[in-house]
């Protein structure tokens, strides 16, 4: 059963999961701390100061803090658009790169060039020979 184990544990996929899960998990206070730390400050400004989150309701015993809630859907539309914001730019950069290994693929050499026109020729003797 060790064996097993380890052989599922230590698997490539495995590890990759890991790694993109601890790497996943400080990106998140990344984004958390940049939601809360600059763009809420902001945003607050540009709304006149608004702070929801105390907005409650008292029913019967309960208290439903609305505001609470409202304030996380902001939080996560923030943190949606800024994570497309990153992954829209990451793209971005990938396309341009690939754009210019494209651009950078060698010219043959004149050698290459005649072995192709040699080949191309044959090509065409062996269809006609096949026409008749």
């Amino acid at each position: 059963m060790w064996q097993e184990f380890k052989k599922f544990a230590f698997k490539g996929n495995v590890m990759d999961l890991a790694v993109g899960v601890i790497i996943g998990a400080a990106f998140g206070k990344i984004v958390t701390s940049l939601v809360a730390d600059i763009i809420t400050p902001l945003v607050g400004l540009l709304l006149g100061g608004i702070n929801i989150t105390h907005l409650q309701i008292q029913v019967g015993n309960a208290v439903v803090k609305y505001g609470s809630f409202l304030q996380t859907i902001v939080d996560f539309l923030i943190v949606a658009f800024s994570i497309f914001m990153f992954i829209r730019f990451f793209n971005k950069l990938k396309r341009k790169q690939e754009t210019e290994e494209k651009q950078e693929k060698p010219k043959p050499s004149r050698e290459e060039e005649l072995l192709t026109e040699i080949r191309d020729v044959l090509k065409q003797g062996i269809q006609r020979e096949t026409d008749k």
